[in-house]
């Protein structure tokens, strides 16, 4: 059969909408993250035998029409679409105007319709189905029924929610989770066949990078995470070592000029003994690469050190917050000292730290606020960002919200402003909406304008000049923000 998978369009006018990352928005710095779950659909049906597309409408901030042409032109039997919280009314038109023109059954994936399956359906009559979390398989499958029994053998599909005939919403079993890593084809083929690698920049990265996934899942249950509570889940599931290595050295040889490797995994060093023999598998083959992870801020030094040896250049450290009793009612299972220890062993290691602080949790009030702000100055990390609590259906913390009336909007398109930026939609009787943006839209001004960090940049630029196309890229669109604060949250 013939698939199309399809990020869609979405306030090309403002920019490149990273529909993929935790808090989908157009971003301050600039990031825009692979639509990496589509390309790993897009790779797994090509290998059954299926012809497939996968566009990037964001990555090349193509209109509605230039991305109906490109789908039409395709002629598939089936479409699917991703979709994110904030655009999810967008998605839905898109998907329903494109069904129309190409009559292909048409399902909606990621996050957002996994935790609201039913809810999405029933906003979306000119929508076929909805593929709940992880759907690789799930897409496979359905092309085979499709083509074997057409709409009558949707029941045996697993994972999906779907229209009957009659209009009822019908939601089948859920899917097992894949578990056999190893055995999915290398999601970089996708990237290499359909989109180009130059236009995906993380503001903490050397650019071009490529983004891959050593394991999926995340043992971790921290209230506001949206990918483990509605699309990976809890359990690990891991890749071989080999495998990954494999995977890199393919990338190594297949695109040109490529700087970094991003691994998007929830938690890349939850398993050290696995993260020390992953460095030893890069360091036995001499393969001579830099690499950024996401990590915890419990790692010990040794094993640091060893990822180091192996290219390790930066980790993205969820820190959140400076008070202890705030990560306690966000289930972090951090300790705030274990969080100044990490940054010494790291600083000793050599590898630099990308700090994620978040405010507006439960517990947090204005005095945690300005803690969260002290501790980020005191760990100084290479670059911080500041985010307002963003809450996602399917998540304890959005739950939080809702029940205890927190939410300034029920309409999902308050949750990015009019020109897609992040926005705050929980406003607490002691800590409103707009008082959250405007802290954060202070941290940053107070954190990156300190004499002492601007110092500390330039330095870097100076010994490491790869450093400065990195500096000047994510540097000169987070300035713009820090001058004219763009933020204007929902009130």
């Amino acid at each position: 059969m013939r698939i199309f998978f399809l990020n869609p369009p979405f306030k090309p006018e403002h920019g490149k909408f990273s529909r993929e990352q935790r808090s989908p928005a157009i971003t301050k710095s600039g990031t825009l993250y692979y639509p990496m779950w589509l390309a790993y659909g897009t790779v797994v049906a090509q290998e059954k035998g299926h012809d497939v597309c996968l566009l990037d409408a964001p990555a090349k901030r193509l209109s509605y029409a230039e991305a109906e042409k490109r789908v039409t032109d395709f002629r598939p039997d089936i479409l699917v679409v991703d979709t994110a919280t904030a655009s999810i009314a967008n998605d839905i038109e898109v998907a329903t105007r494109l069904r129309e023109a190409t009559g292909a059954f048409t399902m909606l994936v990621g996050p957002h319709v996994s935790a609201l399956h039913k809810e999405t359906l029933s906003d979306a009559p000119g929508v076929d189905a909805v593929a709940r979390r992880e759907y690789e398989e799930t897409v496979v499958d359905l092309a085979a029924v499709l083509q074997a029994k057409g709409r009558a053998g949707l029941g045996t599909v697993t994972g999906i929610t779907w229209r009957a005939e009659d209009g009822s919403l019908v939601e089948n079993p859920a899917r097992v989770p894949a578990t056999e890593l190893d055995d999915i084809p290398f999601v970089s083929k996708a990237y290499k066949e359909f989109l180009d690698y130059r236009d995906y920049f993380y503001s903490h990265s050397r650019h071009p990078i490529v983004t891959l996934v050593t394991q999926r899942g995340c043992p971790f249950h921290c209230t506001f995470c949206v990918y483990p509570q509605t699309f990976g889940g809890y359990k690990l599931r891991q890749r071989s070592v080999k495998n990954v290595v494999d995977e890199m050295e393919w990338c190594v040889n297949n695109f040109p000029g490529l700087k970094e490797f991003m691994f998007e995994d929830d938690t890349l060093t939850v398993d050290k003994k696995r993260a020390v023999a992953f460095a030893q598998e890069i360091i036995n083959r001499g393969l001579k690469v830099q690499w950024t992870a996401n990590s915890r801020a419990d790692v010990d030094l040794e094993t640091m050190q060893w990822l180091k040896k192996s290219g390790a250049r930066l980790f993205c450290v969820g820190i959140e917050s400076g008070n202890q009793a705030v990560l306690d009612d966000m289930k972090k299972l951090l300790k705030v000292d274990k969080v100044r220890q990490f940054f010494k062993d790291a600083k000793k290691a050599g590898i630099m730290i990308h700090g994620c602080f978040m405010v507006g949790n439960k517990g947090d009030t204005k005095e945690t606020l300005e803690q969260t702000l002290a501790f980020a100055k005191e760990l100084n990390p290479d670059t911080a960002q500041f985010f307002p609590l963003m809450v996602y259906p399917g998540t304890e913390a959005y739950n939080w919200a809702r029940e205890n009336d927190f939410l300034v909007s029920h309409n999902y398109a308050d949750w990015v402003t009019p020109e897609g930026l992040h926005n705050s939609v929980v406003n607490r009787p002691d800590l409103s909406a707009r008082e959250l943006v405007e802290f954060c839209d202070r941290a940053r001004r107070e954190f990156y304008v300190r004499p002492s960090y601007i110092t500390s940049k330039a330095v870097q630029a100076i010994r490491d000049p790869q450093e400065i196309k990195r500096l000047a890229k994510g540097g000169l669109s987070l300035a713009r923000h820090l001058v004219f604060g763009t933020d204007k949250p929902t009130s």
